[in-house]
């Protein structure tokens, strides 16, 4: 089982242990591998309790037991003899625990998704949620059954979410907690910088002390148009965002309005191709507004240098604006 997880593994062992017990009958050593078995891990007794659940459900396994049994009790009473049938039967129900079993865990890990840089995609979810992933991000998406959990590792995507108000649809960057039923928004993570766009709907943005912590020490409200902006330990702020600015990367643009050239040359160079630079930081003070292309660095270095009066100096794989 090389290519299991520890908990996929687990499952497997806890299917074996109780396929044993329903086939061979309890005896002394059975009963002494098994404890063995169930307190070398805290994992294992609830691994096992899976399994007799399982067990429980398979057609013809009530008939391999004795009626005083337990269900509660880990080591049930199981008949001491038992015919060649109950054996064959309890040996078909171990291959479907092991699978059920198996079954039951992997549903329960997230699934990831992730992009290059200069790549984009879209995700459909089971539920018809749309996912779609600017340049290099990653995330990874776990449905439960009271919850929708999106953990968003770095990157930007913009969610569509289709609407369930008893199934809220959370998305977890940094220490920063987003939850939606039914609307739009972006959410990017860079290092500890969380932003969060609202293009419609409602969503309800939480912070909290630290990943881990149980409850939020803020919460705000956005409506559409406003961008929630934090580091990880900073005061957040709610600005007003053009949406077809915030939306442009879904068509390949990048929007700048009076933006420092610092910042548009940071934001234009994270969708690769040759990267951008300036000779002398002080130009980085200079404002840059238009659309531009995310695939063409080159067309936005000689607009700027056009606008400014500056030089372009072109190297292999870089681009230096210049005096």
């Amino acid at each position: 089982m090389s290519g299991q997880s520890p908990s996929e593994r687990t499952a497997a062992e806890a299917a074996a242990w109780l396929a044993r017990l329903e086939s061979t009958g309890r005896t002394e050593a059975t009963e002494a591998g098994l404890r063995a078995w169930l307190d070398a891990d805290a994992s294992h007794r609830g691994a096992f309790e899976k399994a007799m659940d399982l067990w429980a459900i398979l057609p013809g396994a009530a008939a391999l037991r004795d009626g005083g049994e337990s269900a509660a009790d880990p080591l049930p009473v199981f008949r001491n003899r038992i015919g060649a049938r109950a054996r064959s039967l309890a040996l078909v129900a171990s291959f479907l625990i092991v699978a059920l079993v198996s079954g039951w865990w992997l549903m329960q890990q997230p699934t990831g998704y992730a992009t290059a840089i200069g790549e984009q995609k879209v995700a459909t979810l089971e539920d018809g949620t749309r996912i779609a992933l600017n340049t290099d991000t990653h995330l990874s998406v776990r449905y439960e059954e009271a919850a929708r959990k999106i953990v968003m590792d770095d990157g930007e995507a913009m969610f569509e979410v289709a609407r369930n108000p008893a199934r809220p649809f959370v998305v977890t960057a940094g220490n920063k907690s987003v939850t939606a039923i039914g609307t739009s928004f972006i959410v990017r993570k860079a290092g500890n910088a969380v932003t969060v766009t609202l293009i419609s709907g409602k969503v309800r943005v939480d912070t909290y002390s630290s990943p881990a912590a149980a409850r939020p020490v803020q919460s705000t409200m956005l409506t559409p148009g406003e961008r929630f902006a934090a580091a990880a330990d900073t005061a957040a702020m709610v600005t007003p965002v053009s949406s077809e600015a915030a939306t442009a990367w879904r068509r390949g643009q990048v929007m700048f309005n009076d933006t420092p050239l610092s910042a548009a040359i940071a934001e234009l160079n994270r969708y690769g191709g040759p990267q951008v630079d300036i000779a002398d930081p002080r130009l980085g003070a200079l404002t840059v507004s238009g659309v531009f292309a995310t695939n063409d660095t080159a067309e936005f270095a000689d607009a700027v240098a056009a606008l400014h009066g500056l030089n372009v100096d072109r190297d292999a794989g870089r681009i230096r604006l210049g005096r």
